[in-house]
């Protein structure tokens, strides 16, 4: 399996980009500590589903982030996600890495690296901002 996208957390928003991910012929891999959280995914999603907690070295090996393309966390907590995106690019070298923050002060905490942020909160703001000045509401 080459070209691994490994996503952590699968709550809305990790969710919606396994899914497009799939869609889009990816390779994916979602670890949630909660096997319920699974039941987001789209019923024609072809991807690996890891139950545990993505803190737990083992955990994220079985996932294969040693050899992974991409990895997008989304967990719903910032200090975790924080701690797997320093971990995933500095010990693992992943090439590409994703972040969901809640508090945007978190990204002085990865300034100067590789590590590339979401805050739900600025998405929010800017499409409220779109749709006030005239967008449509897609």
């Amino acid at each position: 399996m080459k070209n691994k996208i490994l996503i952590v957390g699968c709550g809305r928003l990790g969710a919606s980009i396994a899914n497009h991910e799939n869609e889009m012929g990816g390779n994916v891999i979602v670890i949630d500590e909660d096997e319920s959280s699974f039941d987001r995914l789209d019923d024609s999603f072809s991807g690996f589903k890891i139950t545990g907690d993505a803190t737990d070295l083992a955990i994220l090996e079985s996932a294969y982030i040693k050899t992974a393309s991409e990895i997008i966390i989304t967990t719903g907590n910032d200090n975790v996600n924080l701690f797997l995106a320093h971990l995933a690019a500095q010990r693992y070298q992943v090439p590409e890495v994703y972040v969901r923050f809640s508090d945007p002060e978190k990204s002085l905490l990865i300034s100067g690296m590789n590590i590339r942020a979401i805050y739900p909160f600025e998405l929010s703001l800017n499409k409220f901002i779109a749709l006030e000045n005239g967008g449509d509401n897609k």
